[in-house]
């Protein structure tokens, strides 16, 4: 349930952000507000991915979720629940805790982030080129 208002909250802010681009998508400061919102947005789904994957006791949150704890799979791959990115922390090879669209939803919420840092650092330079163009032809 908790994943389910994360993420919504996530898309819905991402969508409001969007719709504010696309009415003024001329203006560098509608691309800067949308990267604000999407590193933000990326922010909170890391932050809630890395506590859906916290576990004190990993054997026992698996064992709540009706999940076979494989110890051998996990000693073969004890560097994964400790990497930053992708976030994983699997009960076996078939379970993992940190649920299937975090990491997808990093990866594309920082390219929206990048993307439109780049839109606005360009409309910016544009912007500032027209008006000095202007002015020397006066």
């Amino acid at each position: 349930m908790m994943g389910a208002l994360t993420l919504a909250a996530v898309l819905g802010t991402l969508a409001w952000a969007v719709l504010r681009v696309l009415r003024s998508w001329r203006s560098p400061g509608g691309w800067l507000g949308l990267a604000v919102t999407a590193a933000v947005s990326t922010f909170a789904m890391y932050v809630y991915g890395l506590f859906s994957a916290a576990a004190y006791d990993i054997g026992e949150t698996c064992g709540q979720l009706g999940q076979r704890y494989d110890n051998d799979y996990r000693s073969e791959r004890w560097r994964e629940p400790g990497l930053w990115f992708p976030l994983h922390n699997r009960c076996n090879a078939g379970n993992d805790l940190v649920p299937a669209y975090v990491n997808p939803l990093l990866v594309t919420l920082a390219a929206i982030t990048l993307s439109s840092v780049a839109a606005a650092v360009t409309l910016t330079i544009t912007v500032r080129n027209a008006k000095r163009s202007r002015a020397a032809r006066r």
